[in-house]
């Protein structure tokens, strides 16, 4: 039965999953790292046997030494690409800009896109392409299909995605509001209204990505209208490690009162921010642990990263003029119930009620967490962005 090879490649590692097509079934996964490094490690699971290898002592030079590791997993461990053949490889990439709307089959033309749009996503889009070039040597035959992080938000109206700055310096260098996570986006929200047993084209949601990463998005009728990172994925709300929105100034005056450079202060919003910056631990779940243990730091720091939350549910309730649902997805949104709950309370006037007992719940499943008969419906839907992208890529091609 034929397959999709999904791959998510960054600078010194990369993932992938073999995806059944029919059954949407995962018959293999695994890991490459360290690439580069003295010696690297693979990791290879076999779904359907359950068995798994690993290997640490193997030299790794670049991507397209870890293909040919992976094939040799392959090789050795199963699936058979004989059994399953490829009808295309599916790769993650992060900014599209405006000029990919949806998946794309990667052609000289549009490689020299991404490659371009690398100005956009230093760290993200050359490790993409790496990928993709590896790919294409190790799978000649096989169509490398790219799917974007941004193509989902390009239903932006102008109004949602124009930043009041400089009219021509913002055309020249490409600043406007792109919003990432948009494969998981797309994913969820079809899920969704699936779940509801309802026209997605009918619906208003809010999906709510909330991970070490984490983005809003207001859907209507299926379409992007609002999301909550911009022009990087720095904006927006609070995360793991990065800031969210603050005002620009900050960065003014740090660099005036600090001496801290433009790089410094990049890294800083970036990797020494969010609950990291505000407790020193940007895991979600020691911050809450402790909090429970009564450190006021730490729940503090819980009470910025809901309030922001919170600000854009209600923001978005406006621009979508309704609400019919409110989604949590990806690691945090599917397993914290503490965070949902205390992130909603309060919001009876809206509609939008949490049954304890359901949110207590858990399950891989998508499922209600909000009270019987409330207007709004309060969902968890576990996220599965490589399926999204297997899907995607199989459509294309």
């Amino acid at each position: 039965m034929s397959a999709v090879l999904v791959v998510n490649s960054g600078s010194s590692s990369f993932k992938y999953q073999l995806i059944e097509l029919e059954g949407e079934r995962t018959l293999a996964s695994g890991l490459v790292e360290r690439i580069g490094e003295a010696t690297g490690v693979t990791k290879h699971k076999n779904a359907k046997t359950g068995d798994e290898t690993s290997n640490d002592s193997i030299a790794i030079p670049d991507h397209a030494a870890g293909f040919a590791a992976m094939l040799k997993a392959f090789e050795q461990h199963g699936p058979s690409f004989d059994e399953h053949p490829l009808i295309a490889v599916g790769h993650r990439v992060v900014h599209g800009g405006s000029e990919f709307d949806r998946a794309t089959v990667v052609n000289p033309d549009v490689e020299k896109a991404i490659e371009r749009l690398s100005a956009l996503a230093p760290l993200h889009n050359p490790a993409n392409l790496q990928g993709i070039r590896a790919a294409r040597e190790a799978f000649p035959d096989s169509p490398q299909v790219a799917v974007f992080d941004t193509a989902f938000h390009q239903t932006l109206a102008p109004a949602a995605y124009t930043y009041a700055i400089d009219a021509a310096l913002a055309e020249k260098h490409s600043i406007r509001r792109y919003g990432f996570h948009g494969t998981s986006h797309k994913f969820v929200s079809q899920a969704a209204a699936d779940f509801l047993g309802k026209p997605l084209a009918e619906l208003k949601m809010i999906v709510l990505h909330i991970g070490n990463g984490a983005s809003a998005t207001a859907i209507n009728g299926g379409r992007s209208i609002e999301t909550s990172m911009g022009l990087t994925p720095l904006e927006g709300l609070v995360m793991g490690t990065r800031s969210g929105d603050v005002d620009p100034a900050v960065v003014f005056h740090l660099h005036r009162e600090e001496g801290l450079s433009f790089e410094e202060l990049e890294t800083m919003l970036n990797k020494k921010s969010g609950l990291l910056g505000l407790t020193g631990n940007g895991d979600m779940r020691d911050v809450q642990d402790a909090a429970s243990r009564g450190d006021e730091v730490a729940e503090g720091a819980l009470a910025v990263y809901r309030h922001r939350i919170r600000h854009y549910v209600g923001a978005y309730i406006a621009q979508l003029g309704g609400l019919d649902a409110i989604v949590f997805t990806a690691g945090v949104g599917e397993n914290n119930a503490l965070l949902r709950r205390r992130t909603l309370l309060g919001l009876d006037f809206l509609g939008i009620t949490i049954d304890d007992d359901r949110n207590e719940l858990g399950s891989r499943d998508a499922r209600y967490i909000s009270a019987e008969g409330a207007p709004v419906a309060v969902l968890v839907v576990p996220t599965d962005e490589e399926l999204e992208i297997a899907r995607q890529a199989a459509a294309l091609v």
